[in-house]
C-alpha cells in the first residue's frame, strides 16, 4: 500500500459511508484535495458539513463524492490500520523504560516502546516529546488535540539527556512552551528514580512545573519499575519506606502551596509511594477529580469510596457461599478490607483473600495487571479456593483472555480446577462480584479439567 492510501476495513451499517457505496477494500485518498496523513487528519476535514471525498476502488477506478452533513457527523468508515500511518516507536535509551527490563521470550507486541503523539491523545500515553518533530507540534494546537500526556521525569535539561540517554531530551522541553502558549491541556508524569531526580531535583522540577498551570493540569510523581532482569542496565537503587515518607512529604507541601494559589492540588503520588511507606491514600477531594487514574494515582481511593457507596446500600441475607479473591500487593490491602465488610454483612460468605507475589518480574512489581498465569497457579494451587475464584480484569489482555506469559484463563481455571469470575474496575463491580451478580465466567465448573502445576 502506498503512504498516504488508507484502506477501509469496515463500513458502519447505515452510515454516510454507507450510502455512497463506499466499502471495504476501498482506498481513501483525499478529503478536499488534502492528502490524509494519519487519524488526526481524517478526523480534522471530516468535522466539516460540506466536504469533497476522493476514493479508490479496487479495479483503480476513483470516485469522487461530494457531502454535505452536519458538523459532529462521521462518515462510519474504519480503517485496517488504526492511525492510518505508522506507529512511531520510541528513540530514546531511558534508564528506567520497563521494557528493557522485561525477559526474553514474550509475545512480540510487549516489547514495542512507543513514542506516539496521537497515541498520547487517542489513549493517554505519555510522551518524552524527543520524537516529535515542529510539524506534530504544530497540527496538536492547530487540531486543538488535547490533553497530552508528557513523560518529564526532571526539568533540567542536562538531567533528563542523562536519563532518556538522548542529548536532544533537554531541548525537547521547549516544545512544552509552544504546547503552554497555544492552549493546549496538558498532564505530566514523573518517574522517581532513587539518587539521580529525587530530592532537590524532584523539588526544582515541581516549582518549574507550577510554572506551566493552569494549562498543565496535573503532574503524577511514580516510583521506577524495577523488575529482577536489569543485568547491563543503569544501577538502580529501590526506595525505601523512609524515602517514600519523604517524597509524600514533598508533595503534599507543594499541594498545599498550589492550592492556596491556584485551588488545585496539582502534583500527584502515585499509589504505589503510600504502600512503601505504610500510609493511607489520601481522601478523594486530594485528586482533584482523579486526572490520573491510569497512572495509578487515586485509584486505591476511588476503588473503596465506589464500594462503600455500594456497601452502604446493601440489605444482606442468608445466603451460603464460600469463594475467593487473588489480587497484587498494591491493591491487596484495600481489596482483603472490602471482602471483611461483606462477610460482615452477609455472614453466610466465607471469602478467601490472596496476595499473589510476583516472581515472574520480581517482588518489587506490585500492580495487578503484571501478574501473570503462571504466578496464579503456583501461589493458589494448594489453597481453599471455594466454589469460584474471583480476580481483576487488567489480569487479562483487553480484548482477549490471557495473561502477560500467554496462558489463557481457561488453563489457569484448569490448573487449579476452579471457575474463575472476572472482576471489572469498579467497588461496585466488585460488590457484584462477590454476590455472583453480572459476572464474567471463563467456563462452567463441571467443564474444569484436571491439569497440574507441574506443566508449567
Amino acid at each position: 500500500m502506498k503512504k498516504h492510501e488508507h484502506i477501509v476495513k469496515k463500513v458502519q451499517s447505515g452510515s454516510i459511508a454507507e450510502e455512497l457505496g463506499i466499502e471495504p477494500g476501498d482506498r481513501l485518498l483525499e478529503i478536499d484535495g488534502n492528502v490524509i496523513e494519519d487519524i488526526f487528519d481524517y478526523q480534522f476535514y471530516v468535522e466539516a458539513e460540506e466536504l469533497v471525498v476522493l476514493v479508490e476502488k479496487p479495479d483503480g477506478e476513483q470516485w469522487e463524492m461530494e457531502i454535505e452533513k452536519e458538523a459532529d457527523e462521521g462518515l462510519g468508515i474504519e480503517f485496517e490500520e488504526g492511525l492510518m500511518d505508522e506507529y512511531h516507536s520510541c528513540h530514546n535509551k531511558c534508564i528506567f523504560c520497563f521494557i528493557d527490563q522485561m525477559p526474553p521470550g514474550m509475545r512480540e507486541t510487549l516489547y514495542f516502546k512507543d513514542d506516539d503523539s496521537r497515541l498520547s491523545f487517542l489513549q493517554g500515553n505519555y510522551i518524552t516529546l524527543t520524537n516529535m518533530s515542529d510539524k506534530d507540534v504544530e497540527r496538536i494546537v492547530r487540531y486543538r488535540l488535547e490533553p497530552i500526556n508528557i513523560s518529564f521525569q526532571t526539568t533540567n535539561p542536562e538531567l533528563r539527556c542523562k536519563m532518556l540517554h538522548n542529548r536532544f531530551a533537554g531541548e525537547a522541553l521547549k516544545k512544552v512552551d509552544i504546547l503552554y502558549q497555544g492552549g493546549i491541556e496538558m498532564n505530566g508524569q514523573i518517574v522517581l528514580c532513587k539518587g539521580v531526580n529525587d530530592g532537590e531535583e524532584l523539588e526544582r522540577s515541581i516549582r518549574d512545573l507550577t510554572g506551566y498551570l493552569p494549562m498543565l493540569k496535573s503532574v503524577s510523581v511514580v516510583p521506577v519499575g524495577l523488575t529482577k532482569y536489569r543485568e547491563g542496565l543503569y544501577p538502580m537503587t529501590p526506595f525505601t519506606k523512609e524515602d517514600a515518607r519523604e517524597v509524600i512529604r514533598v508533595i503534599h507541601k507543594w499541594q498545599e502551596k498550589v492550592y492556596k494559589e491556584y485551588g488545585t492540588h496539582f502534583i500527584h503520588a502515585g499509589d504505589e509511594w503510600y504502600l512503601l511507606a505504610e500510609m493511607e491514600v489520601p481522601q478523594e477531594e486530594s485528586y482533584d477529580g482523579y486526572l490520573q487514574l491510569e497512572n495509578g494515582v487515586g485509584m486505591l481511593r476511588l476503588l473503596f469510596n465506589e464500594f462503600e457507596e455500594a456497601f452502604g446500600k446493601l440489605t444482606g441475607d442468608d445466603r451460603v457461599e464460600e469463594l475467593s479473591v487473588a489480587t497484587a500487593k498494591l491493591a491487596y490491602p484495600y481489596v482483603d478490607r472490602m471482602a471483611r465488610r461483606m462477610q460482615e454483612k452477609y455472614p453466610g460468605l466465607k471469602i478467601h483473600t490472596y496476595c499473589i507475589r510476583n516472581d515472574f518480574f520480581g517482588e518489587r512489581i506490585t500492580v495487578s495487571g503484571l501478574i501473570t498465569g503462571q504466578d496464579l497457579m503456583a501461589q493458589l494451587k494448594d489453597q481453599e479456593l471455594g466454589e469460584r475464584l474471583l480476580i481483576p480484569c487488567n489480569m487479562l489482555k483487553m480484548d482477549e483472555d490471557i495473561f502477560l506469559d500467554d496462558f489463557t484463563l481457561d488453563e489457569v481455571a484448569d490448573t487449579l480446577q476452579v471457575p474463575i469470575d472476572i472482576v471489572k474496575s469498579s467497588g461496585q463491580d466488585f460488590v457484584n462480584a462477590i454476590l455472583g451478580i453480572d459476572t464474567r465466567r471463563n467456563r462452567d465448573k463441571q467443564n474444569v479439567k484436571d491439569r497440574r502445576i507441574e506443566s508449567v
